[in-house]
This record gives structure tokens, C-alpha cells and sequence, in this order.
């Protein structure tokens, strides 16, 4: 993998404003390539728009986002996907009516529908991406319907595995899963940046789970960042216990 000169996404005074309401106001960060950064703090704090912001999917009021040294604020969605930023969602979204593996196969050949069916579906790469991320094959076959919420989380992580991201954003990853599946979905995180060298940005309300991923945690708070620093710095602050932690 080819290291990026400089940080590999940076968001630059980011403001996002819904009908004269202002979600994010002034957000600015880094993140490095290979780093793990939390991105923490209270429901409507402005994490998930920011997420948003980063995959196109909303318009930034003002502000710049730039990956791999390159300005990407007017780029769209499927662009962005192509030069290497992926994400999951708080719910997962999977394809209802297909298999695990088609599921895998929709991010592998997301602009060739044809190798989807028939004799151009790559069944070997996508049984593979599966067992990368623990399914078995039987799991492979299955539709989502039948899967724990665990797998559902694995499955998403599948998909977006699927499109080789450089940049990986997880939503709430770990919500609503059992104290094992938090810890078989933290085992797989950490195995995949040790394999594929991926970046991440976590949000995530369980902090205890995100304690251990993370090199560095920024903190929001009325659209705003409030403190950055590394996970026990932040815990620690005054300003972030009273916004996050109510105490």
C-alpha cells in the first residue's frame, strides 16, 4: 500500500445547517493513515451528519473535505467509493432478497450488474470475503433475514470490505450486540487493519468497546467539537463528562 503524503482524510471548517438549525458548526480534524479515531458524544451531537458530509451524502453548508491530498467536496458518492471511503450504517441495510454472498457481490461489481448473475459472478471472491470476515459457507447461502444482528454487522462489514476501501467509517458498530458479538466484531476490526492496512473513524456510544480500537478520540457536542486527545485524556475532561457522561 502506497503511504499518503500528509493526512489521509482532512475536513476543513466543516458548518452543515438544516432550516436555519446548525447540526455542525466550524468541524475541522485529521486523520492519518492506518489511525483509528473515535468520533464520540451525546444523541444529536452531529456525528452521523458528519459521516454524511464525508460519503457526499449531504451538501456541506461551507467547508472542505480532502482525501489522499486531493479535494473532494464536490465529489460524488460513487466517486468517493472508487478512491477508497466506505461505511456502514447505525441499522444495516442489506439487499433482503439475496444471499450473504450476493450481498458481497453487489460492492464487488457495483458498476457491472451483469457479473452479479450468471456465468460472471466471481462466487470464489466473494466466498472469500465472506470467510475473511467469519461467515461459513452455509452463512454465505443465507438471506439476512436469518442471520444474529451480529452477522448482520458482519455482513456490512463484507460489503464494504468488498469495495477495498482505504478509509472505513463504522456507525454505531456495536449496537445491539451481545457482549460476544462485541467482541467477535472488535477481533475482526483489529485483524482486518493488521491484514489490510485500513484507517478507521468508530462512532460509538459503547465506550467501553471503542476504548481499546482507538489511538485518538475526538469529541462532539452541539455540533461542535468539544476535546480531542487520546481516550483516557477525553474520558478525563471536565467538559466531556458533564456533555457525554452527565456527571
Amino acid at each position: 500500500m502506497t503511504a499518503t503524503a500528509g493526512p489521509l482524510l482532512e475536513v476543513r471548517d466543516l458548518h452543515m445547517t438544516f432550516g436555519g438549525i446548525r447540526a455542525v458548526q466550524g468541524i475541522s480534524f485529521q486523520v492519518g493513515e492506518g489511525e483509528t479515531l473515535g468520533l464520540i458524544g451525546p444523541n444529536g451531537a452531529g456525528k452521523t451528519t458528519v459521516f454524511n458530509m464525508i460519503m457526499a451524502e449531504l451538501k456541506p453548508t461551507s467547508g472542505e473535505i480532502w482525501f489522499k491530498g486531493k479535494n473532494i467536496t464536490r465529489v460524488p458518492t460513487y466517486e468517493r467509493v472508487k478512491r477508497g471511503i466506505a461505511r456502514t450504517y447505525q441499522v444495516p441495510q442489506p439487499f433482503a432478497e439475496m444471499s450473504v454472498g450476493a450481498n458481497i457481490r453487489v460492492g464487488m461489481a457495483p458498476d457491472d450488474i451483469w457479473k452479479l448473475i450468471g456465468e460472471g459472478a466471481d462466487h470464489a471472491a466473494e466466498a472469500e470475503i465472506g470467510h475473511s470476515v467469519g461467515f461459513s459457507d452455509e452463512q454465505i447461502g443465507m438471506l439476512p433475514s436469518e442471520l444474529a444482528m451480529g452477522d448482520l454487522r458482519r455482513l456490512e462489514m463484507a460489503r464494504n470490505v468488498a469495495v477495498a476501501p482505504t478509509l472505513l467509517l463504522l456507525d454505531e458498530v456495536f449496537a445491539g450486540l451481545t457482549l460476544r458479538e462485541i467482541g467477535q466484531i472488535s477481533e475482526l476490526l483489529v485483524e482486518k487493519k493488521r491484514r489490510d492496512g485500513l484507517t478507521y473513524i468508530i462512532v460509538s456510544h459503547d465506550l467501553r468497546a471503542l476504548a481499546p480500537l482507538v489511538d485518538r478520540v475526538i469529541v462532539m457536542s452541539f455540533g461542535e467539537i468539544i476535546a480531542e486527545g487520546s481516550f483516557d485524556e477525553v474520558v478525563r475532561d471536565e467538559a466531556v463528562r458533564d456533555a457525554y457522561l452527565g456527571q
